[in-house]
């Protein structure tokens, strides 16, 4: 038996707690070998950005934000109320309560929801740091019983700020979208057909929602291409 060989395929399924630029560069040399439309991707734009997160309050903050709009618009409201406060802490987030946040320009919802997560991490009853480091299946369930953080919001922290190597995003459309270009389908596939066409990825399933999230990007004229090569180590961003 060739001994390379070996040596890479033990290094492939070594899959850590938390994603690091070099975890994610060999989860994605794995997902290019078991299956080719990823890999042509890879070849045509590169390993994708680990796109990190601090893990923490202004996390699920931009999270909520990000919810039903653009990231563009996210992005923008995010800078908007981070630069009134001069930061992005749970204590300036409640003393500003609803009505303030609403005149920085949230909707009556939005800013129901980030005030009630601010006061829950204030008074303890979310221990943010706990979830990070305790059984992922607990810190969900904690993170499902907060008003305004639903299964893709929490995907979207476990993926982005815990960087956990193996979360699918579901109700996520642009990996809806991107996964119906890929993979030539007639439609958007849902909840169900999107388990089924991920489920040969895992256990790196947040490396191939980062190098799908690039060809949706790439293919809107908002990815800047880099060259990858099998079994090369891929530049990140």
């Amino acid at each position: 038996m060739n001994m390379v060989f070996v040596v890479e395929a033990y290094s492939a399924n070594r899959v850590p707690r938390s994603l690091t630029g070099e975890s994610l560069r060999r989860g994605a040399r794995a997902l290019a070998v078991l299956d080719a439309d990823l890999g042509r991707i890879l070849e045509r734009l590169g390993a994708p950005p680990l796109w990190a997160r601090r893990p923490g309050f202004a996390a699920l903050f931009r999270i909520i934000l990000e919810q039903q709009v653009s990231l563009a618009a996210a992005r923008t409201m995010y800078r908007r109320i981070y630069t009134h406060l001069g930061g992005m802490t749970p204590a300036a987030v409640h003393a500003l309560q609803v009505a303030g946040l609403r005149g920085l320009g949230l909707t009556r919802q939005k800013a129901a929801y980030c005030h009630g997560l601010a006061a829950r991490v204030l008074g303890g009853t979310l221990d943010l740091p706990a979830i990070a480091r305790g059984p992922d299946e607990v810190g969900r369930s904690a993170l499902l019983a907060v008003p305004g953080i639903g299964p893709w919001s929490v995907d979207i922290y476990y993926l982005m700020a815990l960087r956990r190597p193996d979360v699918w995003p579901r109700g996520d459309l642009a990996l809806a979208s991107a996964l119906c270009e890929v993979k030539r389908l007639r439609a958007l596939p849902g909840r169900e057909e999107q388990e089924t066409l991920t489920a040969g990825w895992a256990p790196w399933r947040s490396v191939a929602a980062r190098i799908l999230w690039s060809h949706y990007l790439a293919a809107r004229g908002q990815y800047l291409p880099r060259p990858y090569k099998q079994g090369s180590a891929a530049p990140i961003s």
